[in-house]
């Protein structure tokens, strides 16, 4: 298995799986972005995402993760990025050219494939979806759907629909069972709002004992004046915003609060060795992240560190079948992890040399 660690293996990925599985390699986590259909034309023979059908196109990356599966250890997960695009038969083709070429390509010179989809004019593709039904059909299990919401999305000069802003990262597990590390990757709560509730020395022993997680809910059912603008709780005081504030476990009072009362009440927790973290939620805000001289869809490693995180303990292998600049293998090295990577395009070699300088990297050509 050695020869395989901490190298990128330039070839066709199916070709170097075949050979890691006669070999028996075992990956834990698998975090990868497959190429999208009909998006971009590298220019390489056995190209992904060069197939005449979206049916076609589909067909080969379930192939591709059925050699993924063989890889995976029995608890192993696989986190796989998927955007979407628009049919648009017969308009694009050749290299891309405009005023957003650079920021969708990079210096690559690669442009965008004609293609075919057989849908109606406008029609979202439906891409990850697509990929996502199938690849539970096969036999995956379908666990999340993670939102990527990026705040800076690229611009569209479109005026019938919303500028699309997302992508989306499945997260599918090879058994019923898996392992998913929750503590490594849980996020600060919303100051004041999920306040952690039991025992951090404030108040009477009483009260103490009977604390107990804040809650707000919309009061939309409220055909009182104000209903629909107001949020109602636990303790009811003037106007339905009614909270347990710090204030009330240190006086004994229970008496109304606004969400600073909340604010000052989680402040106290962290002060009192307490944490107000949570479970991480399935919406991940996270910006594009431009390498100069990459191409447009490359990771940001603020998207692959909670995969890396949660889908492997330290010593792991992450494994990355599409491994483009290499950021999953940059972000595993960084978390004390090891990393097998495939790449098909030799042109990626030299960037993936500039942005991993680290004693531990290798490549090969499969």
């Amino acid at each position: 298995m050695g020869d395989w660690l901490n190298k990128c293996h330039f070839g066709d990925c199916r070709d170097a799986m075949r050979a890691m599985i006669a070999d028996g390699v075992k990956v834990q986590t698998i975090v990868t972005s497959p190429p999208y259909w009909g998006l971009r034309d590298y220019g390489v023979d056995g190209q992904i995402g060069h197939e005449p059908t979206l049916r076609d196109f589909i067909g080969t990356l379930v192939d591709v993760f059925e050699l993924c599966r063989e890889l995976l250890a029995d608890d192993g997960t696989a986190w796989v990025n998927m955007g979407d695009s628009y049919a648009n038969d017969g308009k694009w083709g050749g290299s891309s050219g405009g005023k957003h070429v650079k920021a969708l390509h990079g210096n690559t010179g690669i442009g965008r494939q004609k293609v075919t989809t057989g849908l109606k004019p406008k029609d979202l593709v439906g891409q990850p979806w697509r990929l996502a039904f199938a690849l539970q059909d096969a036999g995956w299990y379908l666990r999340q759907d993670i939102i990527w919401s990026k705040p800076n999305p690229m611009p569209e000069s479109v005026r019938d629909r919303c500028t699309k802003a997302h992508e989306y990262v499945f997260l599918l597990s090879k058994s019923e069972k898996y392992f998913y590390d929750a503590e490594a990757v849980k996020e600060q709560a919303v100051s004041g709002l999920e306040p952690r509730s039991v025992g951090f020395g404030f108040g009477t022993d009483a009260e103490e004992r009977g604390r107990e997680r804040v809650k707000r809910v919309p009061s939309g059912w409220d055909t009182r004046d104000g209903g629909h603008r107001e949020m109602t709780g636990r303790y009811k005081g003037p106007g339905n915003k009614t909270h347990r504030g710090a204030d009330a476990y240190e006086s004994g009072d229970e008496h109304h609060r606004t969400k600073a009362g909340l604010v000052g009440y989680a402040s106290k927790v962290r002060e009192a060795g307490g944490t107000d973290l949570r479970n991480k939620r399935s919406v991940w805000t996270i910006p594009t992240q431009s390498f100069d001289g990459a191409h447009f869809a490359t990771f940001p490693e603020a998207l692959v560190e909670p995969c890396v995180l949660a889908g492997s303990r330290v010593g792991d292998v992450v494994f990355d079948p599409f491994f483009g600049s290499g950021t999953t293998g940059q972000v595993a090295q960084r978390l004390g992890r090891r990393f097998i990577g495939c790449e098909l395009n030799p042109e990626y070699e030299q960037l993936q040399r500039d942005r991993l300088r680290q004693p531990g990297l290798m490549f090969e050509t499969a």
